[in-house]
């Protein structure tokens, strides 16, 4: 990066009459090009400093200091911001963050139900033109003006900082139950280390006589109340589900479950409590390790018998689909969810690269590994399934009908027991789902970390270490309500709606509000500074038009069909739709809030109010030379 303006490199003295150039400060005022101040024994502050000269935005420090040249200058004296260790680092960390287990059931489900091998054009053409550049958008913001998701808004426009809360909300609602799903996966894990693993048969203390083990040599019939044992493993012995009446009667919490949530959160804060230099080296491990698996996974699928069958099954096109409204809000829901825009691990990832890397480039490989990775996870999910159908003699629709989690914990863990080196199989496929969820998780609550620090660095800026352990301290608290035996319930509950609409309205806000009050040509011609060149017609268009329209179509589908939720045999009543709601309003209601506050204590006319709100008030730090200088 740089160094520190005190060091002696930077410290020179100037003969008269010369400019100081390396001693300045680089003003850019928003409708003018950049000037050189320079003022004998004067700090020029930038606008919205309000006289704090020693203020310094997107985590600097700033100490007023005085160097000789021909009298004395009033220097800002900038300590680096942290940065990745390796360029691999970051790309490791972002590959890391958007595949996570989504790709491995979301995809693969929602591919065969709206087409087939169809569904590959609207989830491409809403890649093209909705994901991707919201994508890009994300990291050159984040690159460009390093800061989280709520200091960053100074710099673009102040009254939208509501959004970098929302985000803080959302991301700690997805830690409270995302981790849950990690849990089942380690409950599974500790389970696979047996010479037999126990959900292959009906002879186990939580099996019912309704068990049936149509892979035992005998022969069984299948009736209609047949359950498989892998069916009761997961919903009798790890969710225990059965113990529950619903989301009104949850029953207790499940210490097994506690104890595997506890340790994964032990995994997640020593590796994060330090920063990114940490972070960066533990996704060798998070980011790679599941591509090894899915290679694997997938050479033996495709040698399974039935094979061929379930990968027809997936790819085989269904044209008609196409005319279908919801196919293709499925297919940008899907794209939009898989990138992640939205939660501020973008924005935070990116703000701890080096100014001047290439963050287009970053966009494009992330997005379309992230893409390849969802495309060949349907033929490791698919080559099983059709294995399943051969066995029991029945089509692939029939066995394919679980969806979500219960793909992989039922289906997908009843198929690898029943294959030869199955204990094997069981161990590095869930492994594979650890590893899949640790390195979202990592990237979920850098977002908050990142976001809090940057605004209150004088409160919490050397004390890193202990905010991450009371935020994953509060994470756990939180989680507690999906480790009951009713658990499932809730994780379904949130996974819907606390998520979905609120992400759609916070980077349809983000977007409105960079290309419109900030300016699309004042964005383009930051990333020009950072890359060399401007993004052309193409990404301005999107940005402007395509990719707002894009949000607001999906956002309205979701609210005009709210889904119906059922789990296992349990509907959800007509009142969990409110809260769902209920849910995702939390932490939107924060932008509204942040707006009517922000009016209010803006002095000056209505008029004067709005304009200084929607004004840039913090300087942005660029490189000039062998330093940082502030460009507002």
């Amino acid at each position: 990066e740089t160094e520190p303006l005190t060091s002696k490199k930077d410290v020179s003295d100037c003969s008269k009459g010369e400019d100081c150039k390396e001693n300045g400060l680089l003003v850019r005022n928003p409708k003018s090009g950049l000037r050189l101040v320079e003022d004998g024994n004067k700090v020029h502050p930038s606008q919205g400093d309000k006289g704090e000269a020693a203020q310094i935005s997107n985590g600097y420090s700033g100490v007023q200091s005085s160097v000789p040249c021909n009298g004395e200058q009033q220097l800002m004296e900038l300590e680096d911001r942290e940065t990745w260790g390796k360029k691999i680092d970051f790309l490791l960390s972002v590959i890391g963050y958007a595949v996570d287990l989504g790709n491995v059931w979301r995809f693969p489900y929602i591919c065969y139900q709206n087409g087939g091998g169809a569904f590959l054009i609207p989830y491409t053409i809403m890649a093209i033109f909705g994901g991707i550049p919201l994508f890009y958008m994300e990291l050159a913001l984040g690159q460009y003006h390093r800061n989280g998701c709520i200091s960053i808004w100074r710099k673009i426009c102040p009254i939208f900082k509501g959004i970098g809360f929302a985000i803080c909300i959302i991301d700690l609602y997805v830690a409270s139950y995302y981790n849950t799903i990690m849990a089942w996966a380690f409950y599974y894990l500790i389970s696979s280390f047996t010479a037999e693993l126990p959900w292959t048969s009906c002879t186990n203390p939580w099996n019912t006589g309704n068990c049936t083990n149509y892979f035992s040599k005998d022969n069984v019939s299948w009736s209609l109340h047949s359950t498989s044992p892998a069916e009761e493993f997961y919903t009798r012995q790890v969710l225990q589900v059965h113990r529950s009446n619903g989301l009104d009667d949850l029953g207790g919490i499940s210490w097994q479950l506690t104890l595997c949530l506890l340790l994964i959160f032990t995994i997640v804060y020593f590796s994060i409590w330090k920063g990114v230099k940490t972070s960066g080296k533990v996704v060798w491990v998070t980011a790679t390790f599941p591509y090894i698996i899915l290679f694997i996974l997938l050479v033996r699928g495709a040698t399974l018998p039935g094979a061929w069958r379930g990968v027809l099954y997936y790819l085989k096109p269904d044209w008609q689909k196409l005319l279908a409204t919801e196919v293709w809000v499925d297919a940008a829901a899907q794209i939009f969810f898989s990138l992640g825009p939205g939660f501020g691990v973008l924005l935070a990832y990116a703000s701890y690269n080096k100014f001047h890397n290439n963050c287009y480039q970053d966009a494009l490989v992330t997005s379309t590994v992230n893409c390849l990775t969802s495309f060949v996870s349907g033929f490791v999910i698919f080559t099983v399934l059709g294995y399943m159908a051969e066995m029991r003699n029945e089509d692939v629709s029939e066995v394919a009908k679980d969806t979500g989690p219960s793909l992989l914990f039922i289906t997908y863990a009843e198929a690898i027991a029943n294959m030869p080196a199955s204990t094997f199989f069981a161990i590095i496929f869930f492994l594979m789902l650890l590893t899949l969820g640790l390195d979202s998780t990592f990237a979920g609550l850098e977002g908050v970390i990142t976001g809090v620090l940057d605004e209150f660095p004088h409160v919490w800026g050397k004390r890193r270490e202990l905010f991450v352990l009371g935020l994953t301290i509060i994470c756990f608290l939180g989680s507690l309500a999906t480790l009951t035996f009713g658990g499932a319930y809730v994780v379904k509950l949130f996974e819907e709606y606390a998520t979905g609409p609120a992400v759609l309205t916070v980077v349809f806000l983000e977007a409105v509000a960079v290309s419109w009050f900030y300016g699309i040509t004042q964005f383009c011609n930051d990333v020009k500074e950072m890359l060399g060149s401007a993004p052309g017609w193409y990404w301005r268009v999107c940005w402007v038009a395509i990719s707002p329209l894009f949000l607001l179509f999906v956002t309205c589908s979701f609210l005009s069909n709210p889904p119906e939720l059922r789990l296992f045999d349990y509907d959800y009543p007509y009142w969990t739709t409110v809260v769902g709601y209920c849910i995702g309003t939390s932490s939107i209601i924060f932008i509204p809030i942040y707006m009517v506050y922000r009016l209010v204590v803006t002095p000056g006319t209505l008029k004067e109010r709005i304009l200084k709100s929607i004004t840039p008030e913090t300087a942005t730090e660029i490189p000039f030379g062998d330093i940082r200088m502030n460009a507002v």
